[in-house]
């Protein structure tokens, strides 16, 4: 998983959704909690909510887009 943090805007959408993988850090943008994450129903759909697809689920085996879906 990656969060790009400047393209954050902090609704809080991500942490409420996954909050076992994802927290707003003091500035109020999303921060990864770990810096591996499984990626599970909870992660995707944060990553699918987000309205500045700033977090991007990549798979750990390929590299490859898991979500946000394209």
């Amino acid at each position: 998983m990656r969060v790009d943090r400047a393209r954050c805007v902090g609704t809080g959408l991500c942490a409420a959704t996954a909050p076992d993988d994802l927290a707003l850090g003091e500035d109020g943008r999303a921060r990864a909690r770990h810096p591996v994450s499984a990626p599970g129903e909870q992660l995707t759909e944060a990553a699918e909510m987000c309205p500045v697809e700033a977090i991007t689920v990549l798979s750990a085996l390929d590299g490859r887009r898991i979500a946000p879906v394209l």
